[in-house]
């Protein structure tokens, strides 16, 4: 039987010396922050070496966290600073061929999904970063509109306008590139 302990209390076991906590929060953490880093910089090599990052300046950073915001805000706008950061250094952006694809049963829906994978990411990356920021945080880790409000350190209203603006560009781009018709 697992015991799920949250994360304000695994980040005061952290500070206490505790490294098996630190572990449970990667643990719990690792796959969106690849997720989100992914999308922003198209790599998987760059996401790998960039999510490695957030959970160094993360477990460095603990004395400076404030347990009473959310553990998972904290290390996501730790995730989207790393990247907008690796992003202005002009590293590579572009997808690799298989960094993306789909690994499902049927191989001719795989390499559909992931064509129409490819063609996604490359609009994403096609997009302003601020517009590429939203859309990953709403849309591969559904996050709420007041958790990205906080994540990027700026109004909810803010956070929606831009939304509803990166969903419209980003209906543009494939739409552009015959993924949608409209």
């Amino acid at each position: 039987m697992t015991i799920n302990v949250d994360d304000a209390d695994l980040v005061l076991r952290c500070r206490g010396g505790d490294r098996q906590a630190f572990a449970t929060l990667v643990e719990r953490y690792e796959k969106p922050i690849f997720v989100a880093t992914l999308r922003m910089v198209g790599r998987h090599e760059d996401a790998c070496d960039i999510t490695q990052t957030v959970f160094v300046k993360a477990f460095e950073g603990l004395a400076g966290y404030d347990p009473r915001f959310k553990f998972y805000n904290w290390i996501y706008r730790i995730a989207m600073n790393e990247s907008l950061n690796f992003l202005k250094r002009g590293r590579r952006t572009a997808p690799a061929e298989d960094d993306l694809a789909s690994t499902g049963p049927d191989p001719e829906g795989a390499v559909g999904g992931a064509e129409v994978a490819r063609v996604v990411q490359a609009a994403l990356m096609s997009m302003k970063q601020d517009h590429r920021m939203v859309l990953v945080l709403r849309h591969f880790l559904a996050c709420s509109y007041h958790d990205m409000g906080l994540i990027l350190d700026i109004p909810e209203k803010t956070v929606k306008s831009r939304l509803f603006t990166a969903r419209q560009a980003l209906k543009d781009s494939l739409s552009a590139r015959g993924i949608l018709h409209a």
